[in-house]
């Protein structure tokens, strides 16, 4: 059984709707309503390919007509097991266009024009004064009531049939019986015939006992004739001359190293040395390179730079406008290449089709898994490129063009577009701006680094910190990998090297930075809490808690990191990446965000917490393959903050969505 149905313009008009229950009804009213919400976190991110979408226990499912820009939408339990769903939704946009396509096509001009504003004409007023949907759809209830139960009598002829075809099958068995005369009762042949069972057992057993007695002498006789030898070596020479020609282990020294000899190889610490000031001389080139370094603002805010894909504004037009306009001319290679002269050939006036679109939209995809997209994630964004096109009218070769263009832009513009503000540092300095009680004090801005093993999580950590202290904030680091030998050692390098950094890269900046251990084996969780404490009590402005890496499977390790996340309630959570994944993205985003929510909502108190941003590690070593980053906003809806791109403290980096589109739509 449904429980809403409703037909609504693009631009948010609702024409028709239908409630079949009480408890919809009320829900269709308000805005967190199952339709409501595939409108924000779907149709406007661009995420309409998509078989259905899931909110609050509600299935819903969805089709366009792009020609009147019209959605037809369905909603009903999840739980229900509707088949006649995508049938019922095609029978109703063709019976709906069919019977108003004339009101439906004036009312749609006239919204156009007053989009527009351009000039309406009297015909135009007029039909808009007529907006009487109710009136205008008159007749239309009865036609879907008789539609609907055409659909629901169906399906239940379709679940008798096969009803019908199982139970033959069925083993015929007839009601017990009440006359006690039918019940068995044991007889004297019963009992006959297990003495005469029982006696052949016996007998079976004494013939086999005499087999295997026979057998086994036999076999004792020729192994005491041989006294042993046949089993045993011929001495301690043959068996030694046989391990010896395995590698000869290396001898390392009888005894342990000394404390002297451990403190030589401890880097970690500061030694006194004929540096500067009594400390290791350091090259400061080393650590921040002036090139990638960051600008300041009218403010006095350090920004890091925009990543550059390399300036090729002459190139900036993707393969398929190149196609379009050289189509006398041979095609170029390439994916895209062949994609544009297909589209090529779509001249004159007409109406694109799912037919004219699929060896395109197959290409397009080609396209984008050469470009690292991961390949759902391409099969989604081509269906909903699609679904955009099928439907529009084209006239002419530039038309096309521009709504090839157009169309996939504007898909992936949608899905990189955060809906979440980006600026960390604004949300930092909101938090610690915030008036508070007298009585109470103020706690620090707190950010969680997660990832799989060997990402970048540590290395990315620390830019992120040159990049807080660079705008004047005091900042504890958390050594919370207690489980990777030399990840404390690695955190105390950091902190040295970025205390031996001031503002501008030049002074020292001893006192903004600090690194919170208690060494290995330790709860994670325990540590971090610990560190905030002391953050607050010590007036440090942000804590950059660092994780161990696990594998997004390994259910355990996720447990305690959902632990780590609902025992402190960090403001942050940020997801670390890498550029170079392709399908793992997929994997391992949605199961990090799954497991998050999951285990912290069911191990702490109130609403799980998620994934809040990615930081995308080793992002020039792809050129422009950038296909994790749509991959990765796909999956959780979440931005990216900051890609890493070196070595030195100063390559960080912030993506603007125009640029990444452009690189992926290059050729």
């Amino acid at each position: 059984m449904l429980d809403h149905c409703s037909i609504s313009h693009k631009g948010g008009i609702v024409l028709w709707s239908r409630s079949f229950t009480p408890e919809a009804s009320h829900l269709a009213s308000s805005p967190s309503s199952p339709v409501n919400s595939l409108i924000r976190e779907a149709l406007i991110e661009g995420r309409t390919a998509e078989e259905k979408y899931e909110k609050d226990g509600y299935a819903v499912k969805w089709t366009f007509f792009n020609d009147l820009e019209l959605i037809f939408v369905v909603a009903y339990h999840r739980i229900l097991q509707l088949t006649y769903v995508d049938d019922l939704l095609a029978a109703l946009k063709a019976l709906f266009i069919k019977l108003f396509e004339p009101f439906l096509a004036t009312f749609v001009a006239s919204l156009h024009a007053i989009k527009s504003g351009k000039p309406v004409s009297a015909a135009a007023r007029d039909s808009s004064k007529a907006w009487n949907f109710s009136k205008a759809f008159e007749g239309w209830d009865g036609v879907f009531d008789k539609l609907l139960k055409g659909f629901e009598d169906k399906a239940a002829q379709e679940r008798k049939s096969r009803y019908r075809q199982v139970a033959p099958a069925l083993p015929d068995s007839s009601p017990p019986s009440d006359d006690l005369s039918t019940v068995p009762s044991e007889s004297s042949i019963a009992v006959q015939d297990e003495q005469q069972i029982a006696r052949n057992v016996q007998a079976l057993k004494n013939r086999l006992r005499g087999r295997g007695g026979r057998r086994g002498g036999r076999g004792v006789t020729k192994v005491d004739s041989g006294s042993g030898r046949d089993s045993m070596p011929a001495s301690d020479s043959e068996s030694t001359s046989k391990r010896a020609k395995g590698k000869a282990q290396r001898k390392w020294g009888e005894s342990a190293p000394s404390e002297t000899e451990m403190a030589s190889l401890d880097f970690s610490t500061d030694k006194p040395d004929s540096g500067i000031n009594g400390y290791l001389s350091h090259d400061l080139q080393a650590l921040v390179d002036k090139a990638s370094l960051g600008t300041r603002t009218r403010d006095g805010l350090y920004e890091v730079k925009d990543w550059d894909f390399g300036g090729k504004d002459d190139e900036a037009n993707d393969a398929i406008t190149r196609a379009l306009k050289n189509e006398c001319t041979k095609q170029p290679s390439g994916s895209l290449g062949a994609l544009s002269s297909l589209f090529s050939r779509l001249t004159g006036s007409k109406i694109l089709t799912e037919q004219d679109l699929k060896p395109v939209l197959e290409g397009m995809k080609q396209h984008l898994m050469k470009k690292n997209v991961a390949m759902e994630i391409a099969d989604k964004v081509c269906e909903g490129v699609g679904e955009s096109l099928v439907g529009k009218k084209v006239g002419g070769f530039q038309t096309t063009s521009n709504a090839v263009r157009t169309a996939l832009s504007s898909s992936l513009t949608r899905i990189l577009t955060p809906k979440t503000s980006t600026d960390l540092l604004l949300s930092i300095r909101t938090k610690l701006s915030s008036p508070l009680p007298s009585a109470q004090q103020r706690m620090p801005y707190s950010i969680t680094f997660v990832g799989v093993n060997g990402v970048g999580k540590s290395t990315n950590l620390s830019k992120v910190c040159f990049w807080l202290i660079q705008n004047g904030l005091r900042v504890l680091i958390a050594a919370c990998d207690t489980f990777r030998s030399g990840a404390v050692e690695q955190l105390r390098v950091h902190v040295r090297n970025l205390s031996m950094l001031g503002v501008n890269g030049a002074t020292n900046s001893k006192g903004r930075v600090e690194l919170y251990e208690k060494g290995y084996g330790k709860d994670a969780a325990g540590i971090a809490k610990e560190a905030i404490a002391y953050a607050k009590d010590n007036d440090f402005d942000v804590v950059l808690i660092d994780t161990a890496g696990r594998m997004q499977d390994n259910e355990p390790l996720m447990r305690a990191l959902a632990k780590l996340v609902a025992a402190n309630n960090p403001d942050k959570i940020i997801f670390v990446g890498e550029a170079l994944v392709g399908n793992e993205a997929v994997d391992q985003l949605t199961k990090f965000d799954r497991a998050l929510r999951d285990f912290s909502s069911a191990s702490g108190s109130g609403k799980g917490r998620g994934i809040d941003g990615m930081l995308v590690t080793k992002w020039d070593t792809v050129d422009d393959k950038v296909g994790a980053a749509l991959s990765m906003t796909y999956v959780t809806g979440q931005p990216i903050i900051f890609v890493g791109c070196g070595q030195t403290y100063t390559d960080l980096r912030q993506l603007r969505v125009a640029n990444v589109v452009q690189a992926i739509l290059s050729d």
